[in-house]
């Protein structure tokens, strides 16, 4: 039963498509290449590379593959750049996920994948955030997935589409024997960006905001390790295709860890000091966002295995050191 992944070629696109290939599944990947890599992809999967809002492409490839499932993670990524292009994360995150969905309906594709975040959550409100918690996102790129999960439990209300919306905490981490990592250029992710300054691929490192009400005044986040959240896709499909209902579910480990903690662990595995220079808040930032994982985990059976700090930032430093793209 073939799958559509688009974005396959991204970051965490290309460790989903490598767990499915892995798993026995046929899998098609639709990127168009600007954040992702050919060479990310698992050999055994098809590539196409063009555009996820072109739907006669989107329609055909549904036609000729008999698509089973999309698996949907093409999209922008990165909380400042929203809040200072509004129109193009509304384009390419809601826009396009809407032309996605209608392609999915006019191919009666039965099952339906979102790729989601934490942004969508209030993050005045207290830890850990349920999935019932408000949603009050503070950024576009927050607004335009709450907008995207909106159309798809609009959509299944009328059409025989079944859903899974993973709502990502702060994802991290590499496989390096896969060949997968973040490696898009100019990535603004803290853990990625330390680990290159850890290997002189940077000068320093910024930290944004030092007087958040937090023990050490720095934001604290769930760090998810990418491999877990592979899995977390495969075992959703399988849910959809065993009869399950639709979902929306958290994908994080339930606990968090504040941006100086991740530094010191980053020198301490790293043997190396940083060069830290804190620097003002960025617009959009929230203090704290911390996952309660429990749906996910008796939903779908998920048991995360990467989820210590020191795993996700080894693996990190590790795929930094050998990089093959």
């Amino acid at each position: 039963m073939p799958i559509l992944v688009t974005g396959g070629a991204g970051y965490i696109g290309s460790q989903t498509v490598s767990d499915l290939v892995d798993a026995g599944e046929t899998v098609v990947v639709l990127d168009d290449l600007s954040t992702g890599f050919e060479a990310a992809v698992a050999p055994n999967a098809r590539l196409v590379v063009g555009d996820v809002g072109d739907a006669m492409l989107v329609s055909s490839l549904i036609a000729e593959h008999n698509i089973d499932a999309i698996i949907h993670f093409a999209g922008s990524i990165v909380v400042p750049e929203s809040i200072a292009d509004p129109l193009h994360y509304y384009l390419n995150n809601t826009s396009k996920t809407r032309s996605l969905i209608e392609a999915a309906v006019g191919g009666r594709v039965p099952h339906f994948i979102f790729s989601s975040t934490a942004a969508v959550y209030d993050s005045k409100e207290l830890l850990p955030v349920r999935e019932d918690d408000p949603v009050r996102p503070q950024s576009p790129y927050g607004r335009s997935k709450l907008i995207s999960e909106w159309m798809l439990e609009d959509v299944s209300r009328v059409h025989p589409l079944r859903y899974t919306v993973l709502r990502y905490f702060n994802v991290a981490g590499a496989d390096p024997q896969k060949g997968v990592g973040q490696a898009t250029k100019g990535a603004s992710h803290l853990i990625k960006v330390a680990s290159e300054a850890a290997l002189g691929k940077r000068q320093f490192v910024e930290v944004f905001g030092t007087d958040y009400p937090t023990p050490d005044g720095t934001c604290i986040r769930d760090y998810l390790h990418v491999r877990d959240l592979a899995v977390a896709h495969r075992l959703a499909l399988a849910r959809l295709r065993t009869g399950g209902s639709n979902l929306t579910a958290n994908c994080g480990y339930g606990r968090g860890y504040s941006v100086m903690e991740v530094l010191r662990a980053i020198e301490r595995i790293a043997g190396t000091k940083l060069d830290i220079r804190k620097t003002a808040r960025r617009a959009g930032d929230p203090v704290a966002v911390v996952a309660d994982p429990s749906l996910a985990r008796s939903e779908l059976g998920w048991t995360p295995i990467f989820g210590t700090l020191d795993a996700i930032v080894g693996s990190t430093l590790e795929w930094e050191r050998v990089r093959p793209y």
